[in-house]
C-alpha cells in the first residue's frame, strides 16, 4: 500500500509537472499582439504603407532574434485612410485585448488614434507623424518617438540663425523671418516651433500668413509675404501647396536669402520632381531617408541594423528605404527589441514604465536617434528628447542631400543662390 501511495504520488507531480511545462511553453510560443493604425489607402496611402513595411520589417527581425521573450509579434494592422476610420480601429483592437497601438505617419490619424487608445488604456507609440497629440493623450501611456512639429520647427530656424546667416554674410538679428503654415495639427506645430525660437533668439519676424488645409490662395498670399520682405521663409506646408507656393515665388520674383520648409513637402522627393530648377538651394528640416544618412555617425549597433533593414527592405519592396519607412522601423524596433522585453508583464502600465526606463544614445537607432522620454507631469510628456532631426538641402535639380548635423551629413552645405 505505501509503495502503490508513493507511485500514486509521483505520477501526479509528473502530470503537474507535465501541465505546468506545457502552460509555460504555449504561452511562451503565443503572439503578442500589437495593434498598427496607418493609411493603407487614400491619399496618404504610399507614406502609411511604407511605415508600416518598416513597422512589419522590425518585428520580423526581432522575431529572428527569438522574439520578445520567446513570444512572437503578431502585427493587427487597421486601414485608418483618414481620423474618420480611427475610433473603429482602436474599438476594434480594444475588443481583441490589445495592449499596445502602432502609429501613424498622419498628424491628424496619430492625435485621434493616441487620445482614444490611451482612454481606453493602451499604450500608443507614435511612429512618425510631427503634430501634437491631443491632451488627453499625453499621460502615462503616449510615447512620441519621432521628432515633435515643435523640434523640426525650432531645428529649422536654429539652422539659419547658426550655420547660414554667416555664409549669407549677415548676422542672424539683421535676418527678416516670416512663417507660412497651413493650419491643422501638423503645420501649425511646426509653425508653433518655428515661432518659439524666433521669439527666444529675439529674431525679426515680419509676417505669419496661414491659410487653411482646404485653399492655398497662391498668388495673393505670395504677394502679402513680398510686401513683408523677409529675407527667410519657414513653410510648412504639403507637397501640392508646397509646390504651388515656391512657382509662385519664382513667378513674382521674390528675393529671399533662404527658403526652408518642413517633412510633409520640403524634403520629400516630389518636392523636387515638380519643381526642378526652382527647389535648387532650399532647405528641409525633418526626419532622414536610409539612403541620405551618414551611418559613421551610428554606433556600430545602429549602423548595422540600418544596413540590415536597408538591404531587406529594398529587396522586398524594389525601391530604397524612405524617411516613413526608416521612422516605421526604428520606432518599432525600440518598442519590440528595448522596451517591451524589460516589462515586467505585457499590460499597458508595465510597458509604459518600461519606455520610461529605456535610455538609448544618440544614433542607437538606425534613424540616428536615440530614446530617452520626457516623464508624465512634464510640459510635453511621452516624446523622445533623443530624437533626430536633420537638415536637408536640395544641392541640385532633384538631387538632395542631408548637410546638418555633421555626424550624419552625406554633403556639405551648399550657399546656392535661390532661383526666385
Amino acid at each position: 500500500m505505501k509503495r502503490s501511495a508513493i507511485a500514486v504520488s509521483l505520477f501526479v507531480a509528473v502530470a503537474m509537472v507535465a501541465v505546468a511545462c506545457g502552460a509555460t511553453s504555449g504561452s511562451g510560443t503565443r503572439p503578442l499582439e500589437v495593434g498598427a493604425v496607418y493609411p493603407l489607402s487614400g491619399p496618404d496611402r504610399a507614406a502609411g504603407l511604407d511605415e508600416l513595411r518598416g513597422v512589419r520589417l522590425a518585428a520580423e527581425l526581432v522575431d529572428e532574434q527569438g522574439g520578445i521573450r520567446g513570444r512572437p509579434v503578431r502585427l493587427d494592422p487597421i486601414d485608418t485612410p483618414t481620423s474618420d476610420a480611427v475610433p473603429s480601429a482602436i474599438a476594434t483592437l480594444h475588443r481583441r485585448g490589445v495592449q499596445v497601438v502602432l502609429g501613424s505617419n498622419s498628424s491628424e490619424i496619430s492625435a485621434d488614434a493616441g487620445q482614444l487608445a490611451t482612454r481606453d488604456g493602451m499604450v500608443f507609440w507614435e511612429t512618425g507623424a510631427v503634430g501634437e497629440m491631443s491632451g488627453d493623450a499625453t499621460g502615462d501611456l503616449a510615447f512620441k518617438v519621432a521628432p515633435s512639429g515643435l523640434v523640426l520647427g525650432s531645428a529649422g530656424i536654429a539652422f539659419i540663425a547658426d550655420e547660414m546667416a554667416s555664409r549669407l554674410h549677415r548676422t542672424s538679428g539683421d535676418l527678416r523671418f516670416a512663417v507660412v503654415n497651413v493650419t491643422d495639427r501638423y503645420g501649425s506645430a511646426v509653425a508653433e516651433g518655428a515661432l518659439r525660437e524666433i521669439a527666444r533668439r529675439h529674431l525679426h519676424l515680419v509676417g505669419r500668413f496661414r491659410y487653411p488645409p482646404t485653399a492655398l490662395p497662391t498668388p495673393s498670399l505670395v504677394s502679402r509675404i513680398a510686401a513683408a520682405r523677409p529675407d527667410v521663409l519657414f513653410v510648412a506646408s504639403y507637397i501640392p501647396d508646397g509646390v504651388a507656393l515656391n512657382r509662385e515665388l519664382a513667378r513674382q520674383h521674390v528675393p529671399l536669402l533662404a527658403n526652408i520648409g518642413t517633412s510633409s513637402s520640403y524634403c520629400m522627393p516630389g518636392f523636387g520632381d515638380r519643381l526642378g530648377s526652382i527647389a535648387v538651394g532650399s532647405f528641409a528640416t525633418d526626419k532622414p531617408d536610409g539612403e541620405s544618412l551618414n551611418a559613421d555617425g551610428l554606433t556600430p549597433g545602429g549602423r548595422s541594423l540600418l544596413r540590415r533593414a536597408m538591404g531587406e527592405f529594398q529587396g522586398r519592396f524594389g525601391h530604397e528605404m524612405s524617411a516613413p519607412a526608416l521612422a516605421g522601423f526604428s520606432a518599432a524596433w525600440a518598442l519590440f527589441h528595448d522596451v517591451m522585453p524589460r516589462a515586467a508583464s505585457r499590460s499597458a502600465p508595465s510597458i509604459a514604465a518600461a519606455a520610461l526606463r529605456v535610455h538609448l544614445p544618440m544614433g542607437t537607432l538606425p534613424n540616428g536617434s536615440g530614446l530617452e522620454f520626457t516623464a508624465p507631469g512634464t510640459t510635453h510628456p511621452g516624446s523622445n528628447l533623443r530624437a533626430l532631426s536633420v537638415i536637408w538641402e536640395w544641392v541640385g535639380v532633384r538631387h538632395r542631400a542631408v548637410v546638418w548635423p555633421p555626424r550624419y551629413a552625406t554633403s556639405s552645405i551648399r550657399t546656392i543662390p535661390l532661383a526666385v
